[in-house]
């Protein structure tokens, strides 16, 4: 490597010199020398602290894989007799995985005498799309495998599920309120009411740190 192109630790450009050169320079800034780019005619070298630089490099892809939500493809299975009590039990159960992200399989299973009327799962899986609608997009329409009628759908673009209301938050405010009417003085009379008043080196960039001789 007889010369190498220096960019500072604030992404300016130094110049074209000896590595020897570009050493020193490192030394004296109690800096790395660190190749960024080694195809490069010449060759980039840039200073910084390359262990503060892999820290935060690892930092950056933990965040990224804690961020991402693994999809999965969920499954809820019926009968073609299923009662509507329980048909409205499982499809709030739907709406439940969608709202976590996930994809939803809706079977309907036959059996025996149950496989000559195929209309009767079809009609279920229609009515469980249409109570869907707004919330779930049909990504796959309702399909015959052997003894199984399924649909997939998976969380409509812009939904947003309802936020849920805990009954810890309806004990609070009851008490809130007990408390409030409690504290409330009683008298004969009503009185009258006031009104309240450098750019960086690219995570995918192959470095190499360059150890000064000794």
């Amino acid at each position: 490597m007889r010369e190498v192109r220096l960019i500072d630790e604030n992404g300016e450009m130094i110049g074209v010199m000896p590595p020897a050169r570009a050493l020193d320079i490192a030394r004296e800034r109690n800096l790395d020398l660190v190749e960024v780019q080694p195809n490069a005619m010449p060759p980039v070298c840039k200073l910084m602290d390359y262990g503060r630089f892999k820290y935060e490099q690892t930092k950056k892809e933990n965040e990224a894989r804690k961020n991402q939500k693994t999809i999965t493809l969920k499954e809820i299975r019926m009968r073609p007799r299923t009662d509507d009590h329980d048909v409205e039990v499982k499809t709030r159960k739907i709406q439940e995985f969608l709202a976590e992200g996930d994809r939803v399989r809706v079977s309907v299973q036959f059996r025996g005498a149950e496989m000559r009327h195929p209309d009767i799962g079809r009609k279920l899986l229609d009515s469980i799309a249409e109570v869907l609608k707004g919330t779930a997009v049909i990504e796959r329409s309702p399909t015959m495998e052997g003894r199984m009628m399924s649909m997939i759908v998976s969380r409509a673009p812009g939904w947003e599920p309802p936020k849920k209301h805990t009954a810890a938050t309806s004990e609070k405010t009851r008490t809130t309120q007990n408390n409030g009417n409690a504290s409330a003085p009683k008298t004969a009379t009503a009185s009258p009411t006031t009104p309240p008043g450098p750019a960086l080196v690219s995570e995918n960039s192959e470095v190499t740190s360059i150890q000064p001789e000794n």
